[in-house]
């Protein structure tokens, strides 16, 4: 046996871990297959932080159960969070499957696998607590143009809705000379988009010596790197300090885009959230952000139906939307998990009203998606081209650095003489409700 195929389910950290143990099998001899139906092993790292990243993790191990259920060699081998967050459970609930591996184990799932064809007995495996390093084989996943650099493993915030800390474990930041020579071969195999991510970017750093942050690490990436873009995504808001904001202001390569999650703007609901900060530090931080970056384009999330949230305080968010105008907005509904404080907190609201509260948001954020979308039309704007067009094999597809992979929009480009990776200048002629149209001006190369 040495073909597999691996499905990475849930976010990007979690796709860095998906790298990670494609990297481990491919240094091992194996052969990796798109095809499931060619595969000897059938791998997926799952998501585990909410009731519907299960049941879609659940839905899709059920699927690849199918090709093992037509070839009884085949093997069945399920990673990631959901397996260290119910480890023993899951044994008893799906018995198609073979192997089970925690968080902890991506760069050593050959071995674990390898053990399993031998004959070994064991088929749950949670190893201890450990961050991952840039001694560990990573193959990167297409795009290769773009690439993520996981800076920590597990929080410490203490959000009273969140699996994280339980599931990730206590916060663990990445040395900042092991995070520059990942950044360095990173930009060797070709990434021209660098995407910071972490459960909190502004953490980075709190459990090492007083002279490790986020700031210092973005000082020696600039310094040591000629990374076109470097992209901060998942910042707890009332850790972002004046330093951050020079750092961003002063080298261009860092592109004027922050995600924030926010989750709430209601003091009451902030407060049962345990999130630290107030609706007023909220304005005021938006404020000192657009007066320090002027095109800075702003991201954030937020989590309606909380126990206790009232009529007023979906109104409170509402009319905060209106004035700060996000440029990006994701918005979802509150579910209780198990083992969370949340789950046990009185005043929970019914599902239907969460769903009207959520589409309510949306159908405003759609309207400001595409009036501030307008401003662009008339103007030039470099894009990162992707490649063809998902929609239509027409038109090329890219982002501005206004926009974020895989969660915002695209630039959908008239066909050119241009190749993916490219950072090119294109005319913006449309604008819809989250993406721009444009026609390719002239190849530009950034310093």
């Amino acid at each position: 046996m040495k073909t597999f195929n691996l499905v990475s389910l849930g976010c990007a950290k979690n796709l860095v871990d998906s790298e990670l143990m494609t990297g481990s099998l491919l240094s091992a001899g194996w052969q990796m297959k798109e095809d499931p139906a060619e595969a000897d092993v059938l791998i997926v790292n799952t998501c585990g932080f909410i009731q519907p990243a299960v049941e879609e993790a659940i839905d899709e191990i059920l699927s690849l159960a199918e090709y093992k259920a037509e070839d009884a060699r085949r093997k069945l081998v399920v990673t990631g969070c959901m397996v260290q967050r119910y480890q023993q459970k899951l044994m008893e609930e799906l018995p198609e499957v073979d192997l089970w591996v925690g968080t902890e184990g991506p760069d050593r799932l050959a071995m674990y696998i390898e053990q399993m064809i031998a004959g070994a007995p064991e088929v749950l495996h949670l190893p201890d607590r450990r961050l991952m390093s840039v001694e560990m084989e990573r193959a990167l996943s297409h795009p290769y143009f773009s690439s993520w650099l996981k800076i920590t493993e597990g929080c410490d915030n203490r959000c009273s809705y969140c699996m994280i800390p339980s599931i990730r474990g206590k916060l663990r930041s990445r040395e900042i000379n092991d995070l520059v020579k990942e950044a360095k071969l990173l930009e060797e195999k070709g990434v021209k988009e660098l995407n910071l991510i972490a459960q909190d970017l502004t953490a980075y750093g709190n459990d090492l010596s007083t002279d490790v942050n986020l700031p210092i690490l973005l000082e020696k990436l600039i310094d040591t790197t000629s990374i076109d873009w470097i992209r901060l995504l998942y910042l707890y808001p009332n850790r972002i300090d004046r330093r951050l904001i020079e750092i961003m202001k002063g080298s261009r390569r860092i592109v004027p885009y922050l995600d924030i999650p926010f989750q709430h703007v209601s003091d009451a609901v902030l407060k049962r959230m345990n999130r630290n900060y107030t609706e007023k530090e909220l304005y005021s931080l938006v404020d000192r952000l657009r007066m320090d970056i002027p095109d800075l384009a702003l991201r954030t999330t937020f989590l309606l139906g909380f126990p206790g949230e009232t009529k007023q305080d979906v109104e409170a968010v509402e009319r905060f939307i209106r004035d700060v105008q996000f440029d990006h907005l994701g918005v979802f509904p509150y579910a209780n998990e198990e083992g969370c404080p949340s789950e046990s907190y009185s005043d929970q609201i019914d599902e239907e009203e969460k769903l009207i509260r959520v589409d309510r948001i949306l159908s405003l954020q759609k309207e400001i998606s595409k009036k501030k979308l307008q401003r662009f039309v008339g103007t030039t704007q470099d894009v990162l081209v992707e490649g063809v067009s998902a929609e239509t094999d027409l038109l090329l597809q890219g982002r501005t650095k206004y926009q974020a992979p895989e969660i915002d929009g695209l630039v959908y480009i008239n066909e050119g003489m241009v190749n993916p990776g490219e950072i090119i200048e294109v005319e913006i002629t449309e604008a819809h409700i989250y993406d721009l149209v444009g026609n390719v001006k002239e190849q530009k190369q950034i310093d």
